[in-house]
């Protein structure tokens, strides 16, 4: 089977990571992908914040959580989350934001890691906490929280795949 095909069937969405640190390589290319995902018109405007500090990975994740109303961890214990931010002013935005989630996720389990997307980010980032933090990185305040990808090393086994329900219609 063709690698990118395998890849793109056989990845899961994973919510159990060991505390196993990424190498600052493999982000890098990670980031490659997400930074060459399509966007609406060739904008190539969507930012990505690297978050592999422990502070303010767990703040994050706290401000996650309480839109939510809850105290867990809903980064579920992953070391890196690359969140990504698209510019609220385009017709594209999530559509921008989207792909390039779909790019780092992929990107990643090819190299071996693994990722799941958790939402949110939209609500953390519009939050007063959350500009604040985004402006500290220099985020303009034009662009919005599209997702959180988390990443790490399972410590679990790989799930399963669900069956397809999905039709697929033919307009021949």
């Amino acid at each position: 089977m063709n690698e990118t095909i395998k890849t793109l069937t056989t990845r899961r969405s994973i919510r159990s990571f060991s505390d196993k640190p990424i190498a600052k390589s493999d982000i890098e290319k990670i980031l490659q992908a997400g930074v060459y995902a399509p966007t609406g018109r060739n904008t190539r405007d969507t930012l990505f914040l690297v978050v592999t500090n422990k502070e303010l990975r767990d703040r994050l994740s706290k401000l996650n959580a309480a839109v939510m109303g809850s105290e867990g961890d809903p980064f579920y214990s992953a070391g890196t989350v690359i969140v990504v931010f698209a510019d609220r002013t385009r017709t594209t935005t999530v559509e921008d934001g989207s792909c390039a989630m779909a790019n780092l996720m992929n990107a990643a389990f090819s190299l071996g890691i693994d990722s799941c997307w958790i939402h949110r980010a939209r609500e953390v980032f519009e939050s007063e906490e959350g500009r604040e933090i985004a402006r500290s990185f220099g985020i303009p305040d034009e662009y919005i929280g599209i997702g959180n990808c988390i990443l790490g090393y399972r410590d679990c086994a790989l799930p399963e795949p669900l069956p397809r329900t999905q039709p697929i219609i033919f307009a021949e």
